[in-house]
């Protein structure tokens, strides 16, 4: 015989085991209204007796008292690429430090997606909305403020958008690249960038031509994706057209060209000197290691998170420090 799920602990139970009262149990268990000093005995008393009945506060009762779900929406451009997915961990430990639960949805870069991800959030009513947007699309951080519900977008903000945004380095990312290839005595610096301007990689493009002065035939494209940068590569050094220092606007994009390099036979950063402006974990582990302008995706996450639950203008949100130059072998600098 198939035996009943034992029932789950109560707070009445819990308060039965401690000796306390409801009220004092809930004031325990949700860190409020009325303090209990973490030191006085009815606390620990309460504390324990939740641990003995491995008691669990209900989410949704909580919601019901207070009008809020403690559920944060964070919809992702892409839920694949590295950069997204460590910038997605940093804004759930960000949140989760704030007792807020994270409910993720991957846009896919599909404008129509990320349109449907945020209906769907708002009619879960979570209690704000973090858009880590890709190119294009509507500004669906207005729509969520326009039902009431706070968003921030974080890495890139349509240009119709007014709502906040918190966004990576990309000015002085790509001013202090381009100084380190130099230094190594590459005056042609080029640069790949996406498929068109649009969006932060397009912030990037501009600083790069503003650093290097001209763009003439030193301005590469292709899609942000490892196998397009490594078709690329592969076909510029067969016609002998691969520039001798690159920054490229993504580590996917770079993680591709060194592929493609090790294909064709190119050295590097013997023949080719490389450096990235993402800066995720897979940098540190491709062959050889990338150099990279490391992004601050930590207090991104960090600011976005106050900016959203504290307000705009909040004082406690994190400043955003500029992305750190992160020497390795890629650029020409040895083992690093």
């Amino acid at each position: 015989m198939t035996k009943r799920a034992a029932r789950a602990a109560t707070l009445t139970d819990v308060a039965r085991r401690a000796g306390a009262s409801t009220a004092v149990v809930s004031y325990v268990m949700n860190n409020g209204p009325r303090p209990v000093a973490a030191a006085t005995r009815e606390r620990e008393r309460v504390l324990a007796a939740a641990a003995e009945l491995n008691y669990r506060p209900n989410r949704v009762a909580r919601a019901l008292r207070s009008r809020t779900t403690g559920v944060v929406g964070l919809v992702l451009a892409d839920a694949s690429n590295p950069y997204f997915g460590a910038l997605a961990r940093h804004i759930e430990r960000a949140l989760g430090a704030r007792d807020k639960l994270t409910l993720t949805g991957n846009a896919d870069y599909s404008a129509d997606r990320q349109q449907d991800l945020v209906e769907r959030f708002l009619a879960a009513q979570v209690d704000g909305l973090v858009i880590v947007s890709a190119d294009g699309g509507a500004d669906v951080a207005a729509e969520a403020e326009a039902a009431g519900v706070p968003a921030v977008y974080v890495h890139n903000r349509p240009a119709s958008g007014h709502s906040p945004v918190v966004s990576a380095d990309n000015d002085a990312a790509v001013h202090t690249a381009v100084t380190h290839l130099r230094s190594h005595g590459h005056d042609r610096v080029a640069f790949l960038a996406g498929p068109h301007d649009a969006g932060p990689v397009g912030h990037r493009r501009a600083a790069w031509e503003s650093a290097v002065g001209r763009t003439d035939d030193t301005l590469l494209r292709c899609a942000y994706a490892r196998a397009a940068a490594a078709a690329l590569t592969r076909d510029l050094v067969a016609r002998g057209a691969m520039p001798p220092a690159l920054i490229t606007a993504t580590d996917e994009q770079a993680i591709g060209v060194l592929a493609g390099a090790s294909a064709a036979g190119l050295s590097v950063p013997g023949g080719l000197a490389v450096v990235s402006l993402d800066g995720t974990p897979d940098s540190a582990h491709t062959a050889p290691a990338l150099t990279v302008a490391e992004q601050p995706l930590r207090a991104m996450a960090r600011r976005a998170v106050g900016v959203l639950l504290d307000g705009a203008d909040s004082a406690s949100a994190e400043a955003v420090p500029p992305a750190s130059l992160i020497v390795r072998r890629s650029c020409g600098c040895g083992s690093g």
